[in-house]
């Protein structure tokens, strides 16, 4: 696979392998006591958090500003969607075509625009610091919502920033490290169970203790193996052979008709490997889309490549849920670190520009066809006291019935809210 670097260096490849060191299959449903009925109001159980890694530009994909000099307007023309007064790029046809179902926010504003850091901020809604890594969505997720115990309940597809963070190694994603390729069945071999350990390197394992103890016949000679192995990933590996996570992972099953809309590029097919997983009843699932960060030939990457994707895989995501009724319990929540500069620089591409940006939401409660929020007429900032991402955070675990002001406590006892700032943003809602 292409490892796409960042403009300062930092592959892609290691941002959505970040979660991965330390960590292992989230195994809420059998590892913690179920907290009855805090869920009972979410209107959504499960859900898809997209990351286009880079920083996707804010004007030229969903507030797009044509009145604006040209300079800052770019190459791209609005299109009008079926949302009365919501305008998105004219390369988005698709996802026009489906406005109705899905909230824009605009204006969203912050100050981190290093790419580690805003990473960190958007992944867990809560600014980073020093001395404390927050959890990630899909920790806090798995802990709150009561899962399948035959499933995983935090997957990325094929990889993810989130981190478990203090909350520890049980709420950690499973990685796939992969993508389906249309029409083959996905192998789970490859899949992270926990600290690097794959189920084909848990398997060889596995394997070479039942040798040693055929061998030996005495527990003196595997002990120390036995003692290596992590108790995650043994639950882990059990989990992820069980026929039902085996099913829900084989996205040849789809019939051709489902899949086809998907396309056959990476993020399509992991959208439809994220449709079938939630259908299945996985909780929590992450797509991770780079190739965002456009210093250079911002026009022609986005026209090109990174916007035809988008428009195919994050439609045909949509509209699936909604036709199997899923998208009223799935919540959809799409966003990048930041946004770009409002003026094109000398290489025809814009740079880092946290002060605006974008998300998508969708699904869950979230009143569809409206753009909240909006930023200034030439995108530098937002047109009023602006969005942050701690509320964008407290919005997204509003659908799930879960209160992001519930304090946690670290391993060394001190209580943290889950998002330490912020408030739910009421006009997603009404």
């Amino acid at each position: 696979m292409k490892i796409q670097r960042f403009c300062d260096g930092i592959s892609r490849r290691d941002f959505v392998r970040i979660g991965a060191l330390g960590t292992g299959l989230s195994l809420a449903g059998y590892l913690r006591m179920a907290h009855a009925g805090e869920a009972k109001n979410a209107k959504a159980t499960n859900a898809i958090f997209v990351w286009l890694g880079g920083g996707p530009s804010h004007i030229d994909t969903f507030d797009p500003k044509p009145d604006a000099p040209p300079e800052i307007r770019g190459e791209f023309k609005p299109l009008d969607t079926n949302a009365t007064g919501v305008r998105i790029c004219e390369h988005l046809p698709k996802l026009a075509r489906l406005a109705d179902t899905f909230a824009i926010v605009r204006g969203i504003t912050h100050t981190l625009a290093g790419h580690e850091l805003g990473t960190e901020y958007l992944n867990a809604g809560s600014r980073p610091i020093p001395s404390l890594v927050y959890p990630g969505f899909g920790a806090v997720v798995s802990k709150e919502v009561i899962g399948d115990k035959d499933l995983p309940h935090f997957v990325a597809i094929p990889g993810t920033p989130q981190k478990a963070g203090y909350l520890g190694v049980r709420y950690a994603p499973l990685l796939t490290n992969d993508v389906p390729k249309p029409g083959i069945v996905f192998s789970v071999r490859g899949i992270s169970l926990g600290n690097g350990l794959t189920v084909e390197e848990f398997e060889k394992r596995q394997k070479l203790l039942t040798e040693l103890d055929t061998t030996f016949k005495g527990a003196e000679a595997n002990s120390k193996l036995i003692d290596g192995l992590d108790t995650f990933a043994q639950q882990a590996f059990d989990m992820i052979r069980s026929p039902k996570a085996r099913e829900a992972f084989d996205v040849s099953r789809e019939k051709p008709e489902v899949a086809k809309p998907f396309g056959d590029g990476r993020f399509g097919m992991s959208c439809l490997l994220a449709l079938r997983l939630v259908s299945a009843g996985v909780r929590f699932v992450t797509v991770s889309f780079g190739g965002w960060d456009t210093h250079n030939n911002n026009f022609k990457s986005l026209k090109d490549n990174l916007l035809p994707q988008l428009d195919t895989g994050l439609s045909a995501l949509i509209s699936c849920l909604k036709e199997r009724g899923l998208l009223d319990t799935t919540t959809v929540f799409m966003v990048g670190e930041f946004g770009r500069t409002p003026k094109v620089n000398a290489r025809s591409g814009r740079d880092h520009w946290p002060r605006a940006m974008t998300a998508l939401l969708a699904g869950g409660g979230i009143k569809g066809g409206q753009a909240v929020g909006a930023s200034d007429e030439k995108g530098m900032g937002p047109a009023d006291d602006g969005f942050s991402p701690d509320q964008l955070a407290a919005s997204f675990y509003h659908t799930l019935g879960i209160d992001h002001k519930k304090e946690y406590h670290t391993a060394t006892g001190r209580p943290v809210m889950i998002v330490r700032e912020g408030s739910v943003i009421r006009g997603l809602f009404s």
